[in-house]
């Protein structure tokens, strides 16, 4: 039976009663984070991640990065949310993918990409002492939630930070994000980041 990763978040919501615990959300865009930030931060402490090495050329991850400050800036949220600084280092990522550039969207290529960028923010969240960690890629119906699944409990299990489960594009998470694009014009890219995706 498929596991429903939004009652795993209800259930961690309800635990946390009337707590607002700390969430380092990783963000691989203004678009994807927008609803996934409109439902967290009525629960959640968010601080944004935005550990991307696998977007490309430079001036794109720049563009992203703008939008979603941007994003922070203008929309109303029931708690502050801020951004943990990092670097842009491309060379992660295409070291990852020598071998498997001509992968097609989905194939092997992704779930290596997925584990890059939740394995840094795992990390920071350790780090930084954060309560929670998980990111906005389930939000798009391209993302594979029961990767993202596997790779954050794993995590989990590896550094003691908890991986909060998501499937942001159930409840509509989806269609909400395009509608709150819309709201605030914001840059939607047509690929998902990386040169190999690009073409």
């Amino acid at each position: 039976m498929k596991e429903n990763y939004q009652l795993m978040t209800d259930a961690i919501i309800k635990e946390a009663g009337d707590t607002l615990p700390s969430l380092l959300l990783h963000a691989c865009c203004a678009p994807c984070a927008s609803y996934v930030l409109e439902y967290l931060t009525r629960h959640f402490s968010v601080t944004l991640y935005f550990h991307n090495p696998n977007i490309q050329p430079e001036a794109e991850y720049r563009t992203r990065l703008k939008e979603l400050e941007r994003l922070i800036a203008e929309m109303p949220f029931p708690n502050p949310v801020s951004i943990l600084p990092c670097l842009y280092a491309p060379e992660e990522f295409t070291t990852l993918a020598n071998g498997l550039e001509d992968e097609p969207e989905g194939g092997a290529r992704c779930p290596k990409c997925y584990d890059l960028r939740l394995s840094a923010t795992a990390k920071a969240a350790k780090e930084h002492g954060f309560d929670f960690f998980t990111t906005t890629l389930s939000v798009s119906p391209y993302k594979k939630a029961d990767w993202l699944h596997e790779i954050g409990t794993r995590l989990e299990s590896e550094l003691g930070v908890r991986y909060l489960p998501a499937d942001f594009k159930k409840r509509g998470g989806y269609l909400r994000s395009i509608e709150l694009s819309k709201e605030y014009d914001l840059y939607r890219q047509n690929y998902c980041g990386c040169e190999y995706s690009k073409r």
